[in-house]
């Protein structure tokens, strides 16, 4: 009592410093909101999570035939053992590996042919290593890009962690519309070199694939007729000796699962017409007619695959940040002006919650993991906003006044004080965690301006001066308020080192830690400010106090 009591008797005995204690409250709050504009405080929908495994996706140039893209796998699966923490890796080779979640967002389960492969890099377990694996992961990146180019091909190289909160498509996508497919292809091209351009954004990659021909093999009937072959004769011949066939399983005691035996013809025997010579089929008589007699080859392009999305055509270029921020929020915000220069006389339309409807002229619409984070921040600020009408409505209801649950409420701002600089302390994200907490202190800190002003008043109501009053409401409500933020703090520390719920328990306890102090001087103060100074609302405070329940009931 004494010590609080010698604190708030000068305040008290002189507005302007307590108009000036409020100020520097009011610094404090801007200061602590300034830390997220100015990047002191970063945001994300979710931290990265400490997980087992980590998997690697390699594209190598169409036309590659499967041995080299499984001699450049192999590289690189010997470059990502050399790290300590991991345990092992399992490398598919003209597959995909076996996919989770995550890998079904990112269509991973398509991924076949002789220019991909997948590596599935285990690591041990979490109480085995010191780092976690999102450390791992941005240690191994450097390493498998430096054994990938060895080789001298253009290997596309991304690092792909199990995501902590919803999967999508990658963390930073851009989605590429326009009237006609070079339009789209020249635009995706210039945006991925903005991409390279920005220090955190690797792991590039655009969903068009490079011009492709193919050989097309068309049978002449008149020529097969003359010949005494038919043409599904000569259909089978070329089908096994181009594409090839599975004429048996080999049973080898070291596999595991029987081995398919295919038989088709060497790579140089089936690359063009003239190589095809020595593939013969049947004909009625018993003569072997040589396949080149009755087939006429040519060149043609193979058609390029077209994305849509809700009906319109779409490019997509995506990326992975890493280094830096590490939020696709902070890469999108650096290379909005300089994507703007693309759009020529006008700037280049850029969409950022909503969806283009139509593709007249070329722009882009920005999604991944920035379309979820608005979304639930979004959601989490509604929701917010709704809680502290309800808790407004129900404090009216009960003292009866509109401006006494304004001061009762003005606990909960506070909380930002200590929530802010908390994450910059613990080097922690602010998550959508750390807005569920906000949310939950609202309820916690508000019964704290309950307790203040509901002894207060009923002080008032026997008779005891203002001053009086507020220095026993808050020396006698300490102990009750100190309580709670204890109780607070110490229900969060269980949860502060966990990598997906740290936000949660860094917003609860430094926001209780800061709103418990300061309510203390703000709500006593904006209350003895308001009653000093004859500010009795037009419902009728005076008239309400006498329906304030006993100190005793209110405790």
């Amino acid at each position: 009592y004494r010590l609080y009591a010698a604190f708030m008797k000068p305040l008290l005995a002189r507005p302007s410093l307590m108009w000036g204690t409020m100020a520097v409250v009011g610094v404090l709050l801007l200061g602590a909101g300034s830390m997220f504009l100015t990047r002191t405080v970063r945001m994300k929908m979710l931290p990265f999570d400490d997980k087992n495994e980590i998997q690697v996706i390699l594209d190598l140039p169409e036309g590659t035939p499967l041995e080299s893209t499984l001699a450049v796998a192999q590289d690189v699966a010997r470059a990502a053992a050399t790290v300590p923490e991991v345990a092992d890796v399992q490398l598919y080779a003209g597959t995909s590996a076996p996919f989770n979640f995550n890998g079904m967002i990112r269509h991973y389960y398509l991924r076949s042919g002789p220019t991909v492969a997948d590596l599935q890099v285990n690591l041990v377990e979490k109480g085995d290593r010191d780092r976690r694996s999102h450390d791992v992961a941005l240690a191994l990146r450097p390493l498998l890009l430096d054994a990938a180019a060895r080789h001298g091909v253009d290997v596309s190289l991304k690092v792909a962690e199990v995501p902590p909160g919803p999967p999508v498509l990658a963390t930073l996508v851009a989605e590429i519309y326009g009237p006609t497919p070079e339009a789209r292809e020249a635009l995706a091209t210039r945006v991925a070199e903005r991409f390279e351009a920005h220090p955190s954004v690797v792991d590039i990659d655009v969903s068009t694939t490079a011009p492709q021909t193919e050989l097309r093999y068309r049978v002449d009937p008149e020529r097969a007729a003359l010949a005494g072959v038919s043409k599904g004769q000569v259909v089978q011949a070329l089908a096994m000796g181009v594409g090839g066939r599975v004429v048996t399983q080999l049973e080898a005691p070291e596999a595991r699962t029987p081995v398919p035996v295919r038989v088709r013809l060497s790579a140089d025997s089936r690359a063009g017409r003239d190589r095809l010579a020595g593939l013969h089929v049947g004909s009625a008589g018993g003569a072997m007619v040589p396949v080149t007699d009755v087939v006429s080859v040519e060149k043609a392009r193979v058609p390029q695959v077209v994305d849509r999305k809700n009906g319109l055509e779409v490019v997509y270029v995506t990326a992975e940040v890493a280094g830096g921020a590490e939020s696709p929020v902070y890469a999108i915000l650096d290379l909005r002006d300089d994507l703007s220069a693309l759009g020529g006389d006008e700037p280049l339309p850029q969409y950022f919650t909503s969806q283009p409807t139509s593709a007249d002229r070329p722009l882009l619409k920005w999604d991944g993991e920035w379309q979820i984070t608005y979304e639930v921040f979004r959601d989490l600020g509604i929701a917010f906003a709704g809680a502290l009408v309800l808790i407004y409505v129900l404090i009216v209801a009960w003292f009866g006044s509109f401006s006494t649950p304004l001061v009762m409420m003005a606990a909960i701002p506070l909380t930002l004080i200590g929530i802010a600089p908390g994450h910059l302390v613990f080097d922690a994200f602010f998550t959508a965690t750390s807005m569920i907490g906000m949310i939950a202190l609202a309820g916690i800190m508000v019964r704290n301006g309950i307790l203040l002003i509901d002894y207060l008043e009923s002080r008032i109501a026997q008779g005891v001066p203002l001053q009086q009053a507020v220095i026993e409401a808050g020396a006698i409500r300490t102990r009750p308020i100190a309580l709670t933020a204890g109780t607070v703090v110490i229900g969060a520390v269980v949860i502060l080192f966990d990598p997906i719920f740290q936000g949660l328990a860094v917003a609860l306890i430094t926001g209780a830690l800061a709103s418990t102090v300061l309510t203390l001087i703000v709500v006593p103060g904006i209350y003895y400010l308001m009653r000093r100074g004859g500010g009795q609302d037009g419902s009728g405070d005076a008239g309400a106090t006498a329906a304030v329940p006993a100190p005793h009931a209110a405790s």
